[in-house]
């Protein structure tokens, strides 16, 4: 990493950039005498026909990721009870476990775009700058879609009928002209969901809510804790002996509205403007009190471009943008107060400990672009700076958060109705920060039609980012600026001849970027905040009687970052070989692979040890760290590596009778170091990166990553009904026009990890985190499928695993090494247009998803301290569902 390389004004190098760019492009070979319009497409390019899964853009607040998923992706509704936040990659995170991914290969590395994660069904990155569409008449849609509980099925393990929900959503978009050379597109839509949730949790029996405390004062308490599980007994005894299936309500509102102007300023000159506003309010539903968090996103999006035509064969843009994002997640105001997890006895009682979060992004774009085209050529060049502003306050256990395990010769239930955690975590002090970051990239790119049969691209971009600041000067980050990012790309397309179709290949290295929350726990450290562990706490006053004021020397929680830490990259490479095969019958080949490398991840050191003379209990594991100014230290880091390769093939039929038909398989292998592209090293993934062995976490982590499925089939069919154009008129407005399509998915499950459950004497290791797994002593039920309830006690018996020794480093099963169920769903669609008036349409669309009620079902209670031990007690989808929508295009 070079420290020397300074951006002291980034704007003044993006200007100088676009001038130098611009000048070299205008002042080519004689080949530009002759200008040629368009450049020139590569011989019989094919759209890919893999469309991304989900958008990369962790701010998204698009309530289709949240249950409606689009028909064509294949994927059963999501089952809402497993609630999920729509920041830091949360929404793609449970949709990769859920469903895993898909192969995609990329055609072409275009250099405007960085492609980190495409290889998955991820979206590259979007140019700053908005295209210019020409203004005409009056024209526009209004729309209205809608999903009522009354065409939805039970799910699996639901009791009773399905209850009241409803979601209505609807739009218009119009553009209108204005006055001379100006258009002007106005849209907006609203989503309404409102109604019951139905979920799986796990609650105390009805001789498990009374506490047992002797003190009065925890008793109350305890018993205030155990009152906010639902009055209802158990409901499913038949699958947990404490499963109850209930209901709860949840609103959610979104509202999108904007408005884009296109101006033409003459034959050379576009201007566009555009402005829009999102925001999404949701009261989650709480099955047990206080579970989930209330959250209010709203975003602000604003862009404006210049576009220049040079002459016919030159064309420059300019743009200026501002976004940004404010997110809002606190606690239901029937949330029990501190965060208290239950080792999978019971549902926790929430929210997370990242809650609550108050968050505003802003982002300042300024991007720069020229495109040159030739005879045998077309050149690109540009660059995009973006000045990031973060500022908030954020939570890690800011609200407090006790842990109950078998702990002290008792199970966790007993410790639970007497009050005797195993830990308590606490922050205290002022988190509130502001950080400012300059995110650039500079990039340029040729197409070159070697000959008729061959088309070759070439690219290279230049990516760094310069280390976070905190505008009060309270963090330090300790690294500096990633500043050697190159990245090069090339491809080619060759036609040998018709027979033998067009070959394929690309290659190109992508970068990731260091994620705010992934820097912004500096927030939790001294001097100005503090975070502290405490074992075996007193329930009532775990930090005392009276609340700790910050020691800027106190002993706490060290939030460490590497010095050379630099943004994850991968090399990524594809290749792909499409052939006629029979009467226009299309056949594809193809390889995607990728090799992923300094993934950030979150290692925690300063452990618990064993030391002579010192008892090896949960009382004393602060007294057996090495450093004592710290409890544990977390280092953020580029630790981990991952790998993935897929073989696909796909058949595409041609359209024959209003029929035709694409099917893919594709076999795949995703490897991982205990982090994925995915990775923030917070939260969730900085527990999942988290080894047993402080001291040799890879040998320890390496395993399949969450979302390896090694067999994947995807089947789309549609069928369009003859016209019956010499039908009576009544006979065609009823039966002909009409089409109809189906999707089918079939996937292996995704993996999981079985997990000890406690640390404490007897079940662990007692270092102070909770990341120890037991020992295999039947080998043989290794990388089984664990995928009904009827069933999976069995295939995951607890007599497989006994439990390691407080003085072991580790247990000796891997990590994912079983299976949840897999997918095998199909969706479909029946749509019909009618001409109303001259220049009207008329759409009506009916959509089913998971059409047979299939259920996919989670995997089974991992922890094998808890009674739930193999028992599977929800489903990852939702039954049955229609929606319906009718739209007016004019």
């Amino acid at each position: 990493m070079s420290k020397a390389v300074q951006y002291h004004s980034p704007l003044r190098v993006l200007c100088a950039i676009f001038l130098i760019a611009a000048g070299l492009l205008s002042a080519q070979s004689s080949e530009t005498s002759e200008p040629t319009g368009p450049p020139p497409e590569v011989p019989s390019e094919e759209a890919d026909s893999e469309a991304p899964v989900v958008d990369l853009d962790a701010s998204r607040t698009d309530l289709n990721l949240l249950g409606a998923v689009d028909a064509q992706s294949g994927e059963a509704r999501r089952n809402e009870n497993v609630q999920i936040d729509l920041i830091d990659n949360n929404v793609l995170k449970e949709m990769n476990k859920r469903v895993g991914v898909t192969a995609t290969i990329v055609d072409e590395f275009h250099p405007r775009s960085d492609y980190f994660g495409a290889e998955f069904g991820g979206s590259p990155t979007s140019p700053s700058a908005i295209p210019y569409v020409a203004g005409r008449a009056i024209h526009g849609s209004i729309f209205e879609t809608h999903d009522n509980s009354i065409f939805r099925a039970r799910s699996f393990f639901q009791v009773g009928d399905v209850q009241p929900a409803r979601t209505n959503e609807y739009g218009f978009d119009v553009t209108l002209p204005v006055w001379r050379g100006a258009s002007f597109l106005i849209n907006g839509q609203q989503t309404r969901s409102r109604g019951q949730v139905n979920g799986n949790v796990l609650v105390p029996k009805a001789d498990e809510r009374t506490a047992l405390a002797t003190d009065p004062e925890t008793r109350i308490k305890v018993q205030a804790m155990l009152d906010k599980f639902p009055a209802e007994a158990p409901n499913r005894t038949d699958i947990n002996e404490r499963a109850l299936n209930t209901n709860a309500p949840q609103f959610i509102d979104n509202d999108v509205l904007g408005g884009t102007l296109y101006q033409s300023l003459g034959e050379r000159d576009k201007l566009t403007l555009r402005y829009a506003f999102t925001s999404q309010n949701v009261q989650a539903f709480q099955l047990i009190a206080g579970q989930n968090p209330d959250s209010r996103t709203k975003n602000h999006d604003a862009r404006m471009t210049w576009t220049r035509s040079w002459s016919p064969s030159m064309e420059t843009d300019l743009t200026a943008g501002f976004d940004r994002v404010g997110s809002i997640l606190k606690a239901d105001e029937s949330a029990f107060g501190p965060t208290v997890m239950f080792s999978g006895v019971f549902n926790d009682l929430g929210p997370g400990a990242n809650i609550p979060i108050d968050r505003a992004v802003n982002v300042f774009r300024y991007a720069a672009n020229a495109r040159k085209v030739y005879t045998r050529h077309s050149i690109t060049a540009g660059a995009e700076v973006w000045r990031r502003q973060v500022n908030g306050d954020e939570s890690n256990a800011n609200r407090g958060q006790f842990s109950f395990r078998n702990d002290f010769g008792n199970t966790a239930i007993e410790n639970i109705r007497l009050g005797l955690a195993s830990t308590f975590i606490g922050t205290i002090g002022n988190t509130n920060r502001g950080f400012r970051q300059w995110d650039m990239q500079y990039y340029v790119g040729d197409e070159w039609r070697l000959h008729p049969k061959l088309s070759l691209n070439m690219g290279v971009r230049y990516v760094p980012v310069t280390a976070p600041t905190e505008i009060h000067g309270q963090a330090n980050l300790g690294y500096h600026c990633d500043c050697n990012n190159v990245a090069p790309r090339f491809g080619f397309a060759w036609r040998p001849s018709d027979k033998w179709g067009v070959i394929r290949a690309a290659y190109g290295v992508q970068y990731g970027d260091i994620a705010p929350v992934t820097y912004s726990a500096s927030r939790f450290n001294a001097p100005y905040s503090n975070r502290i562990r405490v074992p075996a706490p007193d329930f009532l006053h775990p930090l005392g009687l009276t609340t700790p004021e910050v020691d800027p020397n106190g002993r706490g929680t060290y939030f460490d970052f590497s010095p050379d830490l630099v943004m994850p990259y991968e090399h990524q490479y594809n290749f792909s070989w499409e052939r006629p095969v029979y009467r226009d019958w299309r056949l594809n080949l193809g390889y995607v692979g990728s090799r992923a490398m300094k993934i950030v991840t979150l290692w925690y050191f300063n452990r618990a040890e064993v030391v002579p003379g010192i008892p090896q209990i949960t009382a004393t594991q602060n007294d057996r760290r090495a450093d004592k100014r710290y409890f544990d230290v977390r280092r953020s880091l580029n630790g981990a590596q991952a790998y993935y390769d897929a073989a696909k093939v796909t058949l595409l039929s041609p359209v024959r009778n209003g029929f035709s038909l694409e099917t893919s398989y594709w076999f795949s292998k995703a490897i991982d170091l205990g982090a994925n592209y995915t990775s923030t090293a917070s939260g969730a993934d900085a527990l999942a990166g988290r080894g047993q062995d402080q001291y040799d976490v890879h040998s320890d982590m390496k395993g399949v990553s969450d979302f390896d499925q090694p067999h994947s089939w995807m089947t789309r069919i549609t069928w369009r009904s003859p016209g019956l154009q010499r039908q009576p008129r009544w006979l065609r407005s009823m039966f002909g026009g009409w089409e109809a399509f189906a999707v089918t998915l079939v996937k292996t499950g995704t993996p999981f990890t079985v997990q000890s459950g406690s640390d404490a004497p007897g079940y662990g290791n007692l270092d102070g985190s909770g990341s120890d797994r037991p020992n295999i002593v039947d080998p043989s039920i290794l990388g089984r499928k664990v995928k009904h309830p009827d069933t999976s006690a069995a295939r995951l018996p607890r007599s497989a695993f006994s439990f390691i020794q407080p003085t072991d480093i580790r247990g000796n099963i891997g990590r994912n090494t079983f299976r949840r169920d897999g997918i095998q769903n199909i969706n479909a669609a029946l749509s019909r247009t009618w001409t109303v008036a001259s220049e009207a349409r008329l759409t009506f669309r009916a959509e089913s998803n998971n059409v047979l009620n299939r259920p996919q079902f989670a995997e089974p209670g991992f922890q094998l301290t808890s009674p739930n031990f193999g028992q599977i007690t929800n489903t990852l989808n939702d039954g049955r569902s229609f929606r319906f929508t009718a739209r007016l295009a004019f």
